[in-house]
């Protein structure tokens, strides 16, 4: 079966990273870029678009970070790539940043289950539970918002991955005995978000540019914000 043509975006997190899947080749780049991801995504997707030798209208789709992640990165993110989708006139696929580092795992340690967890800042987590299903990570549950110790407790063993492990490594490990935690990726990616895009594709789970949304699973933030954190 064809693959579709593909470019992938993401400046949930830290990371600023961008990927192409263009007649079953992939390139991507990536950097970690905290506060300079609305002077590298555009230059990015030139620079791998010029690499290929292809343009936007050569394109089937656009995959783009949803988040969760920061608030002001998952705005970045779905406004360049509606920009670029409004331009080229192609549709949007959102793709879980979540579920791209749990993809990483299953593509960098060869893992068939996976705790994601990204630092939200304000003692809790953006977190979700991954097992791999013909090949794509797939959610189990619900991605949320929540305090680590909050979580309920489990024995499934399986790879964790992201910041939220870095920063409550304690309180996620009391709850998750049995988690093994990889450093490789700490962030998502967009290359890692490619192989979700081209299953979307096939589902016709994509949508105009008009109708693509973020997630940010916290809705009311903006009396807690920490200074310098978004």
């Amino acid at each position: 079966m064809a693959t579709a043509n593909l470019l992938a975006l993401d400046t949930a997190t830290e990371n600023c990273s961008v990927a192409l899947d263009y007649q079953g080749e992939r390139l991507h780049i990536e950097e970690y870029a905290p506060r300079d991801h609305t002077k590298k995504v555009l230059p990015f997707v030139q620079q791998i678009l010029s690499q290929a030798g292809i343009g936007l209208s050569q394109l089937d789709a656009i995959v783009f970070g949803r988040g969760p992640g920061s608030f002001t990165g998952v705005r970045i993110g779905v406004s360049t790539a509606q920009g670029l989708a409004f331009g080229a006139d192609l549709p949007m696929i959102g793709g879980s940043t979540l579920q791209a580092m749990s993809q990483a795992v299953a593509r960098l340690h060869g893992a068939e289950r996976c705790l994601a967890a990204i630092d939200a800042r304000m003692n809790e987590v953006y977190w979700g539970e991954y097992a791999l299903v013909d090949g794509l990570m797939t959610l189990q549950g619900e991605e949320q918002v929540i305090p680590p110790e909050a979580l309920s407790a489990s024995d499934v063993a399986a790879c964790a991955v992201g910041t939220g492990w870095q920063t409550y490594a304690e309180l996620l490990q009391q709850r998750y005995p049995n988690a093994m935690l990889v450093e490789n990726p700490l962030y998502p990616s967009a290359q890692d978000m490619l192989d979700y895009g081209q299953w979307a594709y096939a589902q016709g789970k994509h949508c105009p540019a008009c109708e693509a949304q973020p997630v940010y699973l916290r809705d009311k933030v903006t009396w807690k914000k920490l200074p310098g954190r978004e």
